[in-house]
């Protein structure tokens, strides 16, 4: 038999096979994190038909005679460039800027994917769309992550709150007027937490008693509370003379702990005495009241920080990615998910935005790479070259044709 009519074979193989990695790329156009492929061919073996010689005394050396076999695939490697980034407004979808995958477990098996398409589930793992939960590293109580621990599932659940943190602190600034008459009160409230988180009314009178004078007296819920000192003076230029603070105690709220706090007058907004309206008041206190999740944002190097009802914020994980040597070594498992080899290097996981990994990008999805114009292009050239391949088997058939029917 012909051997032109195998190489013609192994050339409509080889064209087949790029046509079909050409339609899949072109069937994957509008997957988010797609990564196309694109086909190298190589020379198939040749038969060696006389060997190579040197040169002799009397003769020139002779090359070699080879007949080539064909056409084989040598691989087919992924692209890993960039696709563009769609906006979709959804917090949990994800796009890596950069070199990077996110990392997925499901069923003691873990994968790789550029395919941020992240939801919630019934219990806050947040999951992939087949179910393979994202892995990160999750924060302690105090908003602390450690990332050179191993990473695991994350989980945000939505009874998570931050715990009500005690009034320590309560400051007090602005004018008490100079012009406030002997015996006249002004007052000035504020709500304060208790140990349980409950909030209180505090309320602080400041009686004028002399030129620069003034009694200081407060309650709580009203109920009397001992203070540190009770009165205050001002220097004649209108500054604070003293005290700069006074403690706040001899109040227990029922059920909580004794209220024990510090008012300080001398802070960023200083209380002063000068002529003109008073607009004394109290200005700010550090207790905030129990707080509950009510929504959460992702940050460029995957942290995310949780939004409570109490207007506080805390760092609640961070989403790890992972990169690789050779990115091109990965195995395609389907569902946009790569799998490790023994050609791609172990994953380097890591905080995205550090050693050479993307950063993220939150409510936005990578969409695939394929290059339409590209992709049409080697259509063309597949098409034409498995009709070129064809043609060889038809011409060689024709000759073999001709071999049968000579005559003697």
């Amino acid at each position: 038999m012909m051997r032109s009519m195998f190489s013609g074979v192994s050339g409509l193989r080889s064209n087949q096979t790029m046509m079909d990695v050409v339609g899949h790329n072109i069937a994957n156009v509008n997957t988010a994190g797609f990564k196309s492929s694109q086909v190298t061919f190589e020379e198939a073996l040749a038969q060696t038909l006389g060997g190579p010689s040197g040169a002799g005394v009397n003769r020139g050396g002779t090359n070699p005679i080879q007949m080539g076999l064909g056409v084989k695939i040598a691989s087919t490697d992924a692209v890993f460039t960039q696709g563009a980034t769609q906006v979709t407004g959804r917090p949990t979808d994800l796009a890596i800027q950069g070199d990077g995958f996110f990392v997925l477990e499901g069923g003691g098996e873990r994968v790789y994917t550029r395919a941020g398409t992240f939801r919630f589930d019934e219990v806050g793992n947040i999951v992939a769309p087949g179910g393979m939960m994202v892995l990160g590293w999750t924060a302690d109580g105090a908003g602390n992550i450690d990332n050179q621990v191993a990473v695991a599932p994350i989980t945000l659940p939505l009874t998570q709150v931050i715990e009500p943190n005690l009034t320590t602190l309560v400051e007090v600034g602005g004018n008490l007027s100079a012009d406030t008459a002997v015996g006249d009160v002004h007052r000035t409230s504020i709500d304060i937490i208790d140990s349980l988180g409950e909030s209180r009314n505090l309320l602080i009178e400041f009686q004028k008693t002399a030129a620069n004078d003034w009694d200081v007296s407060a309650t709580v819920d009203g109920n009397a509370v001992t203070l540190s000192t009770a009165s205050i003076s001002f220097n004649p230029d209108g500054s604070l003379a003293g005290p700069t603070s006074f403690t706040v105690s001899g109040y227990t709220p029922p059920g909580a702990n004794p209220l024990n706090f510090t008012v300080e007058l001398a802070g960023s907004a200083p209380l002063l005495q000068y002529g003109g309206v008073a607009n004394a008041e109290a200005v700010n206190q550090d207790g905030n009241p129990i707080g509950f999740l009510r929504d959460f944002s992702i940050g460029a190097d995957g942290s995310i920080n949780g939004v409570f009802s109490n207007g506080e914020a805390k760092l609640l994980a961070q989403i790890a990615t992972a990169t690789f040597n050779n990115p091109s070594g990965l195995v395609r498992n389907g569902e946009s998910h790569f799998a490790a080899s023994v050609n791609s290097g172990q994953a380097l996981i890591g905080v995205p935005g550090g050693g050479g990994k993307g950063t993220i990008a939150a409510g936005a999805l990578e969409m695939s790479n394929v290059d339409l114009a590209q992709e049409f292009t080697n259509l063309i050239i597949a098409q034409r070259g498995f009709q070129a391949n064809s043609r060889i088997i038809t011409a060689s058939d024709e000759v073999l044709a001709d071999l049968v029917n000579m005559k003697r």
